[in-house]
């Protein structure tokens, strides 16, 4: 375990009796209220300095509600230090109104506009979520994208089209660890990884293996490809908690990755377990 205070870039809060959540029907393991109380249960031994909270896709319409729910949780709790909204970018231009009601809140950091959950992942490079994107930079916003492994073809589009735009890779493309695959994801990655306006989130990646029969050495291979192509600048922790919570602990999550990084400088793994968050999301 790291012996110095990590950063987690990516934990999910709710509180089912204030918002709706109506995915949390199909995961009825998780499907309760998660608060902070219940993230420092389920931390265990690891020291967590900082904490950014990713959008849980909570109904259409209540993305405000969400921000000032954790805004209110972060101002009690001052570990709680970024948030990343939820923003309906589809709306084009249009949604300069939703970024300004979310700028009231001061921890707002970035913006996720989940893509993994469309039929049609074509829709993030249409002309209206572009327009919405590219007014992102002027806010000083971030954008964090989430496919999976089979729509990384437009994870790499839409950071082409948008240079000025600071992409965050949620889940590292979420390829297929449990059937084995790993073309086209693996040189997508190291396509991805050229582009300089891009870091990758080294988050929910056991829930991408078989749940029920996973090992340690089904995840490596995939988590070191990522560190090797975008290098330790440009890679961030992130526990994916609460969803972590289908697979495995989180004490569990940061052993692999100390698996996979052993041997590396101190300074490397302060990079990966702190200080590309902290610079990424401004902490």
């Amino acid at each position: 375990m790291p012996d110095f205070p990590i950063v987690d870039a990516h934990v999910h809060l709710y509180d089912v009796k204030k918002l709706s959540y109506s995915w949390l029907v199909n995961v009825p393991k998780i499907n309760r209220t998660y608060l902070l109380e219940d993230f420092d249960k389920a931390r265990q031994q690891v020291a967590v300095e900082k904490i950014v909270f990713a959008e849980v896709a909570v109904d259409p319409g209540l993305h405000i509600e969400e921000a000032a729910f954790i805004q209110a949780m972060a101002d009690k709790d001052s570990r709680l230090s970024g948030i990343i909204a939820h923003l309906p970018l589809e709306k084009g231009v249009g949604v300069e109104s939703d970024i300004a009601a979310l700028k009231q809140f001061r921890n707002l950091r970035g913006i996720r506009r989940l893509i993994e959950t469309e039929r049609n992942p074509a829709f993030c490079l249409e002309p209206e979520f572009l327009a919405a994107l590219k007014l992102l930079p002027r806010h000083n916003l971030s954008f964090d994208i989430c496919v999976k492994h089979w729509a990384m073809t437009y994870a790499i589009e839409l950071v082409k089209r948008c240079p000025d735009v600071s992409f965050v890779l949620d889940h590292i493309g979420k390829p297929d660890i449990k059937n084995g695959l790993r073309q086209p994801w693996w040189g997508q990655i190291k396509e991805l990884a050229a582009l300089p306006n891009v870091v990758c989130k080294i988050s929910g990646v056991v829930t991408e293996a078989n749940h029920a029969s996973w090992k340690p050495d089904d995840v490596k291979p995939y988590v070191a490809h990522v560190i090797d192509s975008f290098g330790f600048d440009r890679v961030m922790y992130g526990s994916d908690w609460t969803v972590s919570e289908l697979t495995h602990s989180y004490p569990t999550w940061v052993q692999i990755i100390d698996d996979v990084i052993a041997g590396c400088s101190d300074a490397e793994r302060r990079k990966l377990y702190r200080e590309t968050a902290i610079r990424t999301y401004r902490l």
